[in-house]
Order: structure tokens, then sequence, then C-alpha cells
């Protein structure tokens, strides 16, 4: 019987031709289903189209089992089972392909540690950088590996190995991942096409180094079961099987399953680990189930859970964090690919942030709070936004925030996606431009978050955004035109001729001179409307307003009705502004005008 494995997954990330499928290879003794290139296209055209797994297994370290929990089989004060405990490493080969970045964010939400791949000959390349930011979203850490060394001139090889081990030092200076570990090897010396007899150089020392960097994961058997699932196929007379990795929860043989995209309940009939057959799985573990029969082509990848655990959303509020290497705004309105759970839709984001006064005073949750009231932006506020950027100014003009460069710890996105989508509660989310020029030196990676409500009601629109509180501030600017007595002036240029006045009725304006007053009711047909000031006008507001005041007293009422008409007359000897404030709320359907207190 073999002994105890723990086991541990490690992503290998890279740029398309670093060579990632050949060094996983090389590391590895077994290969499940799904590994090397297993596709036909794949093969033909040399690269990883979909997440490939194998695993390789070394002997447990002295380090390691002492760090495990007692109730772990392979815990030292456990004993062992027969045989020594194995450290399993499972290799996770992504895509490298610019078209694939889908599956590079499937792979990296169930890695614990990554290997980014570098052709030494190239270095950094558009997708390298790419995976790098995921990693930084998704990873805790991370091996830098210099592939291809073998094509490096014999005389300079050592040259060229410390050059681009420096430039890799500087790239990660400023990420997470700063003084991480950079190795060479040469995964298949002499390129695809060379002889099997060719011995890779370094894999010894990568092992070594992969062995030492690695920490036991913590993994949580409690919870609904989910497993990610990248492969499924039929053996006749079993059943239908379905390989991947458990996110999260446990799994025994005779369970109940869900397959929510086919909306079916399956019993477990038997399970593997590398085909090892094993009865029970958690999380972190590589696995094979074997289900009661269905079409395999129905579900080549998505997601396996316990019955009724996952939900199915048309939208969701997401907290959002914009990546500092996208270029350009994050625009309300704007649509994105997102992926979430083990599905990418599209998507359209409505953002929005803490009310300007708690900026700096919001804690960051991973809940939402509806009681709350939040402010409408009309794109993702952030301090590197420069001014005359696509819309910056008019957006801010527009939402009418003062927000004078300053950022808030936390903002939030309402994300409303063009078809449902089933996925986990407080999910990874990711947001990315598809759509942009794959062979362009720019990162399409624009947002990351955590999925934090789903609205699970089709009819979402009418049940549950008007619950959702978020507000625009409106401004509005205009003049006082005369004075009619001490108590009331007569305003212009706030309202559009066509403006319904009777609306903002009982509103609060406030002259620049000081005087708060309340808008009374509409003055003629061209958009001006007469103020009420309850404290009455002050004695320098008066001498402000005096030209007016001489010309008011010296006119009949037919003389006031002409005035009104558009007959000339004097103007104040400086203006006294008006301002108007008031929130709206975006999904009030009655479009109410509240102001504060």
């Amino acid at each position: 019987m073999a002994g105890v494995r723990v086991n541990v997954n490690v992503g290998v990330l890279g740029h398309i031709d670093s060579g990632k499928t050949a060094l996983a290879r090389a590391l590895s003794t077994t290969a499940s289903t799904a590994a090397f290139d297993k596709q036909p296209q794949s093969r033909e055209r040399g690269i990883t189209l979909d997440l490939g797994f194998s695993c390789f297994s070394v002997p447990l370290p002295a380090r390691l089992r002492s760090a495990l929990p007692a109730s772990h089989p392979a815990a030292p004060e456990t004993g062992p089972e027969p045989g020594e405990p194995q450290l399993q490493f499972t290799l996770v080969d992504c895509p490298g392909h610019a078209s694939l970045i889908r599956t590079i964010i499937g792979g990296a939400q169930i890695i614990d540690l990554m290997m980014l791949v570098i052709d030494v000959t190239k270095g950094m390349q558009t997708q390298s950088a790419e995976c790098l930011v995921i990693g930084q979203i998704a990873c805790q850490k991370l091996i830098v590996v210099l592939n291809k060394t073998d094509l490096l001139a014999e005389g300079k090889k050592q040259a060229a190995i410390e050059k681009m081990t420096k430039k890799m030092q500087k790239t990660l200076e400023n990420t997470k991942f700063r003084g991480a570990p950079i190795i060479s090897v040469a995964a298949k010396p002499g390129g695809p096409e060379a002889p099997e007899t060719e011995a890779p150089q370094g894999i010894s020392e990568l092992i070594e180094l992969l062995t030492s960097q690695i920490s036991i994961p913590t993994r949580d058997p409690s919870g609904p079961f989910l497993m990610s699932v990248d492969h499924c196929f039929s053996i006749k007379g079993q059943g239908t099987v379905m390989t991947g990795t458990i996110l999260s929860g446990s799994v025994s043989l005779g369970d109940s399953v869900e397959i929510p995209a086919l909306k079916v309940v399956k019993k477990v009939k038997s399970m593997q680990m590398f085909h090892m057959p094993v009865t029970s799985a958690m999380q972190g573990d590589r696995l094979g189930i074997c289900v009661t029969q269905f079409d395999p082509k129905l579900l080549e990848r998505g997601l396996v859970c316990a019955p009724e655990s996952l939900h199915t959303v048309h939208a969701a509020i997401i907290s959002v964090e914009k990546i500092a290497y996208f270029r350009g705004p994050l625009q309300t309105k704007a649509k994105f690919h997102i992926t979430l759970g083990h599905e990418t839709v599209m998507g359209r984001l409505m953002f929005f942030s803490p009310a300007p006064d708690n900026f700096d005073h919001e804690p960051v949750l991973n809940t939402f709070d509806f009681s709350r009231e939040y402010l409408f932006q009309e794109q993702y506020l952030c301090k590197d936004l420069e001014p005359g950027s696509t819309g910056s100014d008019q957006a801010t003009e527009k939402a009418g925030q003062a927000t004078e460069g300053l950022c808030p710890r936390q903002q939030w996105a309402l994300v409303e996606f063009e078809k449902p989508v089933t996925c986990p509660r407080l999910c990874l989310v990711i947001g990315f431009r598809l759509n942009a020029d794959i062979h362009a030196n720019m990162c399409r990676l624009a947002f990351h978050g955590i999925l934090l409500h789903g609205l699970e009601d089709k009819n979402y629109t009418e049940s549950l955004l008007p619950k959702l509180r978020v507000y625009k501030l409106k401004h509005k600017h205009g003049f006082v035109e005369r004075v009619i007595d001490d108590y009331s002036v007569i305003g212009r240029s706030l309202f559009k001729k066509e403006t319904n006045i009777q609306l903002f009725v009982g509103l609060k304006v406030h002259l620049s001179t000081g005087e708060l007053g309340v808008i009374d009711s509409s003055f003629g047909q061209s958009g001006k409307f007469k103020i009420n000031i309850p404290g009455g006008l002050g004695p320098e507001s008066k001498k402000i307003l005096t030209p007016a005041l001489k010309k008011r007293s010296r006119a009949s009422k037919g003389e006031m009705a002409k005035q009104e008409e558009g007959a000339e007359r004097q103007e104040p000897a400086q203006h006294v502004t008006l301002s108007l404030s008031f929130k709206r709320y975006v999904f009030d359907t009655h479009k109410h005008m509240v102001q504060s207190p």
C-alpha cells in the first residue's frame, strides 16, 4: 500500500513557447488524464490550449511533517501508513496563448505556488507580464524559472543568465514577489524535435528549490463541496469520470453531487487520485470522480458541487481593485469579459464608492451593507487619473464629486451579466478585455475583486436594485436676477426653459452672500423662479443688489411685466450666485430629489 500523500498545486505559467509543457514533462513521473497537450489541435500547434495536469512526488520533508495538523495521517505523532509519506506536486500547466487568458485565470484560482517560466533568450513578454499580474491576485509564492539555457552560447551562458536574473529581480521589485528565487534550467535541450535521450538540465535543483519553498497549504474539509472540473470522459460499463481540483469542502464515496450546468444530481461510485483508489478527498486534492453515466461532451469544463450549494446570478455586487498595468480608465457602462467561478461572461459595470466623507475611514470588508448610502461614479477612482484622460474631467464634473485626487479605500461595482452565471459565493472575480489587440504590448487584465452579493432573481431590476442606495450628487448654479423685497428674489440660469420647476419647489438654495433660500415657484416662461429667503436679505446683500432694488422701486407693475418679457434693465453691481445641491438615487423609479437636513 502506498504511503500518505500531502498534495500541493503548482501553477506553471508563462508566455507562449517559453517551454512550460516541456518543463512539466521533465518534472513529472505520473501524468493525469488532462496532462501534456491532450487536445489534438494543441499537439499539432505545439501549444497548450487548456489546463494540463501532471504530478511528481518526493519524500515528505521533516519540516513539513512537523507542520501537519495532528489529525493528518502523515503527522509524526500519528505515524505514517505503510510506505514513506510523500509530498505530491500537482503541476497545473496553464496556456500562454493570448486568446486563452480565460483558461489561465481558471488555473490560477487553484494553485498554491506559481512557477513563472521565462524564455531566457527573450525575457519578460506580454503574456508573462499578465501571468505575473494573475499571480499577484491569486497566489502567495512565486519561483521564476529561466528556461532554454541550452540556446545560450557556451562561453557567454553564465553572463547571460546573470544578466537576465538581474532583470527579473528588478521586474519583481515592485510586486509582492520581491526577492523571489530565480533558477535556470533547460527542460528540453535541443528543442521539441530533439531526441528524448537528451537529458534535461537543472531539474533536480528545481525540485529541491520547490521542496524548500513549499509550505503546507491550509486545507479546510468543512463547508460545501466544490470542485473545478477540467476534463470529462466515460468508461464503458462504469460511468462518467470528472477530473479536477477540489476548491472547498470534501467528498466521500456514496455522496450525491450536483452538476449545476446540467441541472442533475449524481451519486459518487468511485474516486481516484492519480490512478490510486481513495474513499474520500478534501480541499486542494486533485481528483477523478466516477458517477452514474451522462454524456461527457456536455461538461468538458465547469463545476461540480454539493447539491444546491451554488447560486445562479443575473447580476452581482463586487468589490473592485483596478490592475495598475491596465491602461485607460474603467468607465461606468463599459463592458468587460468577467471570469468568476469557472465561467467567463460579458458584463456591464456601474462603479460606486463610499460617500466622500468616508473615503479614508471606511474599513475594507468582504460583506456588503445595503443599509448604507453609496456615491455613484462615472468611472473607477484612482490616483493615476490624469487631467484630460478619456472622460475624467467631464465624468467628475458630471457626477459632481469633489474628489480632489482622493481615492476611497474600497470601491464597488454592480455587474450585470449578459447571461446567468453559476458560481460560489465570495468567489474571485477578474475583469479583462479580450478584444484588445493580442499583439500589442499591453495588459488586458483590467480589475479584480470579490463577489460580495449575487442577485439571483431575474427580475432584480424591480425586486432588488431599488434597495441599492447609490446616489448621484447633483449641483446646479445660477444667479440672482433681482430683488422683489427683503424676503424674496428672482433667480435665473439654474434651469432650462423647458424644465418643470414645480419638481424643485421646496428645495433649498444657497446665495453666494450667505443667505439660505427656498425655491417657491416658477416665474414667467423662460426658466426663472422665485426664491423665498426666510431669514431675509442681509445689509451687505441689499447693498450689492441696490441697482436692481432702485430700479424695482421705480417700476410700476406693468413695467415689471415688460421686464419679464425681456425689456432691458439694470443688473446688480456684481453677480450674486445661487447654488442648488441635491441627491438623486440611481435606482429610484420616482426620481425623487433629496437634500441633507
